[in-house]
């Protein structure tokens, strides 16, 4: 009887490892903590478009937003760790919010299975084409005179672009007051045309029509070195204003995906994100591509948790 036992013991493995290899063995979800028609929709649907190709199976998209993109992402950690369900999460949601919410199914990187970078961009400082202001240093300075006068549209309170501002804010040692709006970037842009608002902060592919259409001016960019979108933005790095936070959107999964189920949906990703199709979208939309191993993704949540401690300390002194 025991080599029965061992008998089927080795068979029940072997069809373990056998659905795992053949994964996946029917179609997936990908959760999008936002909802549809945001910024983070044409990065969710050009990904898991081209995903369905590399996987063999369709892929449906599931918009869940709520709580600044945590009620999303909980949702994706939550899930039956068989490999199915995957999403999209931007580093805010991932290493910041954890550290002002404690009741978060998820607490740090340990919490969730890295696939992939899908893209990063930087944020750009915008204001309307007749402000006063021709340059981030005048912007500066009129802010230093007028503490607290100045305000900047966000899309959220302590959404990313208003902890770029943040940064800003302690970088320049002044007081720019952020102005959280609840239907994302288009309504805070929508306040900046319409004299609501001092300053936008948004990226650059929510910008570039209205830069275009004459109606706003980009005073600068939220990285080092210059932003091809917008090459006469000044970066703030090159400013010497360490405020360089934008936002990265990464695909994850649940903890416990076995090895191989993970290791397949790894190694599509990386076809995907270094496909002539993808780089081409990344560049027509702003995007910065980094084809990231799972152990870099980790490191990045590493450097990022260290950006949001510091950050975190300023603001509670405020």
């Amino acid at each position: 009887m025991p080599h029965i036992r061992v008998l089927a013991l080795a068979l029940l493995a072997m069809a373990g490892t056998a659905t795992a290899q053949d994964f996946p063995a029917r179609d997936l979800t990908f959760i999008v903590p936002y909802g549809p028609g945001g910024s983070t929709d044409p990065i969710s649907r050009q990904f898991a478009t081209q995903m369905e190709k590399e996987l063999g199976r369709s892929i449906t998209i599931q918009n869940k937003p709520g709580a600044a993109g945590a009620l999303g992402v909980s949702q994706i950690v939550a899930a039956k760790p068989d490999g199915y369900t995957i999403g999209l999460a931007p580093n805010t949601t991932l290493i910041f919010a954890p550290m002002t919410n404690k009741d978060l199914t998820f607490q740090s990187p340990s919490d969730y299975e890295p696939i992939a970078k899908l893209v990063s961009l930087p944020y750009v400082l915008v204001v309307k084409a007749d402000a006063p202001w021709k340059t981030l240093q005048e912007f500066i300075d009129d802010a230093k005179k007028q503490p607290g006068k100045l305000r900047a549209s966000v899309s959220g309170i302590r959404a990313t672009n208003d902890l770029t501002m943040q940064q800003l804010n302690k970088a320049a040692g002044i007081r720019v007051r952020t102005v959280p709006f609840t239907g994302g970037g288009g309504e805070a842009m929508v306040a900046l045309l319409g004299g609501r608002v001092e300053a936008y902060v948004g990226t650059g592919a929510s910008t570039v029509g209205h830069a275009q259409a004459g109606s706003v001016r980009v005073l600068a960019v939220f990285q080092k070195g210059r932003y091809d979108l917008f090459p006469d933005a000044t970066p703030t790095a090159d400013a010497g204003y360490d405020a360089t936070l934008g936002p990265g959107y990464y695909a994850i999964a649940p903890k416990g995906v076995p090895q191989a189920a993970l290791d397949r949906l790894t190694a599509a990703a990386k076809k995907v994100i270094a496909s002539p199709e993808y780089l081409k979208f990344a560049a027509d939309n702003g995007y910065s591509v980094e084809n990231l191993e799972p152990k870099e993704i980790r490191a990045e949540f590493e450097r990022d948790h260290a950006m949001f401690t510091e950050l975190l300390k300023f603001l509670e002194q405020k």
